[in-house]
């Protein structure tokens, strides 16, 4: 089994370094074939592992060699197979192996096509460190990893400006991974804090050796540690305020998206909290914090995509707000709720976002959804496909956002917080209608594209079959519940509902179907029949409030961005040209000057030289007498 892990994890790695070969190289598409394979094998070597963990119920730890011995700090290249890392590498490979098949067909025509397997490949890499590791130092390589691949994935064309936001035309792919980039730096550095705290505290970073101490440490630490960790977790799965470079990630390739949003850089965070549950377990007030967070994250996030016109957008609204469902349900104790919501989202999410980039082929890179309509006609499989996973992501039962998504909110009414359920329940409102908004207005009603001259078209035949696992598994992942429950909860803490709870689950359950069905319902009357706009609402101060994500991000260009670059204009023009500059440059000048005054001195003439030593011995002597003297 050890060899398998190995294969899990270099697969991927094998991948990028091939492709990497051909980088410079003309399109190649035997290249994005190889490293689909790879990443299948990569996928079927997981598979195996969670069969064997779930058989056997025994983790599997692999130490590859010991990377850093250094006084009392040890910390070895190892890697952990668990209930949890299984759980996330077959999601991850899973859902990665479909983006890298879908992405032979997307990237078709791109002239950097090697290159683009190269950098998907090394951040599928990057999540398989992260999510394998024993250690919390393996876990910030990976997680520094993915953060590195982000950028070069989100400004993969960093040639173009954007178009596709009337609010802030100016936002480009290359600002967008900048923007990525820089905000998770930041919470970065509060997950290195956390670390340094456990590593002081305890003398290890080893997973076991750090739960195994957590009941030594004061409530102070324990609490400093989580709120530390939680901030990196932040900034990773995009929680407010470090939320706005998730949406506006969208200037990357569409596979780019499905890969990130769906099931690795944005889950992480989610991940971590699900890893380290030991120690949130013991810090109730940073825990209800996450609760409440999370949310209020998943209420926020889905006001904003119930206004907005970017296809993508509002798939990327949705993520937001389905990864407050996923920290709402671990703050709330239920990790494996959280993890298994986690897993079962990511399938319908990486499916809605491939199905988008289906539409965006096929309308020529158009995503205004009041631009299309009527595009079920041209475009059957993909309607069906983004139809089912917007009925999952809306949580209509039998599908699997109905179990996991339903699981949460009950947790919220089972631990007492009503206030929780009830914005959790209204939240579960709002996705139904945003989440069918887009489907009503992208397929259905009048062909507004053929005012604008699109000929849509299908994507290739290949591609569709390749999202068909994604599909089965948004309408089936469901029905695992009961066995996955059983699987984690040898590793994770188990949670069950009261006895309360449980004779009201039927009535919960369909309280949220009546709020998910009212959903559909009123965007089906709104704009199944096609676009009618209301000039009186979209004129009010409640949608414009909407539409520009409550002016946050105005709000931070206004109070971070100018000022910043105000300042950074004023020590460069102060600072570094009339002080730094001038002072490194007058000493250049200085000694410019000298060696062309002193070059005058070597005239090869012998009588010359003579005098010249007859004067360095006479001042040699005067420095003598002075040293005596003063001395």
């Amino acid at each position: 089994m050890e060899n398998l892990v190995y294969v899990a994890l270099f697969a991927p790695l094998i991948s990028s370094l091939f492709a990497a070969l051909f980088g410079m190289s003309p399109r190649q598409t035997f290249v994005g074939i190889v490293s689909s394979v790879l990443l299948f094998v990569s996928m079927l070597a997981s598979l195996i592992l969670a069969y064997h963990v779930y058989q056997t119920g025994m983790p599997i730890h692999v130490t590859m060699m010991e990377w850093i011995s250094m006084g009392d700090l040890f910390i070895p290249f190892g890697f952990l197979v668990d209930q949890v890392s299984v759980t996330m590498m077959s999601v991850v490979t899973l859902v990665s192996t479909v983006v890298h098949v879908y992405s032979i067909g997307y990237m078709d025509h791109d002239k950097s096509f090697n290159r683009f397997f190269s950098y998907l490949s090394a951040f599928v890499f990057s999540m398989m460190v992260l999510v394998m590791s024993d250690n919390f130092a393996g876990l910030f390589i990976g997680w520094e990893g993915v953060g590195v691949c982000s950028w070069l994935l989100i400004g993969f064309w960093y040639h173009k400006p954007d178009q596709s936001r009337e609010e802030n035309p100016s936002i480009s792919p290359s600002w967008a991974a900048n923007e990525a980039f820089i905000v998770n730096r930041i919470a970065d550095l509060g997950m290195l804090v956390g670390i340094f705290i456990l590593y002081w505290n305890v003398g290890s970073l080893q997973y076991d050796e750090v739960f195994a101490a957590l009941p030594n440490l004061s409530e102070s630490i324990l609490t400093a540690a989580a709120l530390a960790l939680f901030i990196g977790a932040m900034g990773k799965s995009a929680q407010f305020p470090l939320h706005t470079w998730l949406t506006d990630a969208m200037e990357g390739p569409t596979p780019v998206s499905a890969l990130i949003h769906a099931a690795t850089m944005v889950t992480a965070g989610v991940f971590l909290v699900i890893r380290a549950n030991p120690l949130f377990s013991m810090t109730p007030e940073v825990s209800f914090f996450i609760a409440a967070l999370g949310t209020f994250v998943a209420f926020f996030a889905a006001s904003m995509a119930l206004v907005n016109r970017d296809l993508k957008r509002i798939i990327a609204f949705s993520t937001l707000s389905q990864l407050g469902y996923m920290f709402a349900a671990a703050g709330l104790g239920a990790y494996w709720i959280a993890l298994f919501h986690l897993g079962a989202h990511a399938f319908f999410k990486a499916l809605l976002f491939l199905g988008a980039g289906n539409v965006m082929h096929a309308m020529h890179d158009e995503l205004d959804i009041f631009k299309m309509g009527g595009l079920k006609k041209q475009m059957k499989w993909t309607y069906i496909y983004m139809g089912v996973a917007s009925l999952a992501l809306a949580g209509i039962p039998p599908l699997a956002g109905f179990f996991s998504k339903d699981a949460i909110i009950e947790t919220a009414f089972n631990e007492g917080r009503l206030v929780l359920w009830a914005i959790l329940v209204v939240t579960a409102g709002m996705t139904a209608f945003y989440s069918f908004r887009q489907v009503f207005l992208t397929f259905d009603g009048d062909e507004r594209y053929k005012e604008f001259g699109i000929h849509p078209h299908e994507m290739y035949k290949f591609v569709l079959v390749a999202l068909s696992p994604l599909a089965l598994l948004a309408v089936a992942a469901g029905f695992f519940q009961g066995a996955f429950h059983d699987f984690v909860t040898r590793l994770l803490p188990e949670y069950e509902m009261s006895e309360h709870t449980h004779h009201l689950a039927l009535i919960l359950g369909a309280i949220v179907l009546v709020f998910a069905v009212g959903g559909i319902v009123l965007a089906y009357k709104k704009y199944a029949k096609g676009l009618r706009r209301d000039e009186k609402v979209e004129n009010g101060f409640l949608y414009k409030l909407l539409a520009n994500q409550y002016y946050i991000p105005h709000l931070y260009e206004e109070i971070i961005s100018k000022p910043y670059k105000m300042i950074s204009d004023l020590m460069w023009k102060n600072v570094d040209l009339k002080i730094v500059d001038a002072t490194v440059d007058g000493i250049a000048k200085f000694l410019y000057k000298s060696g062309d005054g002193t070059r005058k001195m070597q005239t090869g003439n012998l009588s010359s030289y003579l005098n010249w030593m007859a004067i360095g011995g006479i001042l040699l002597l005067v420095v003598a007498m002075l040293s005596a003297m003063l001395g």
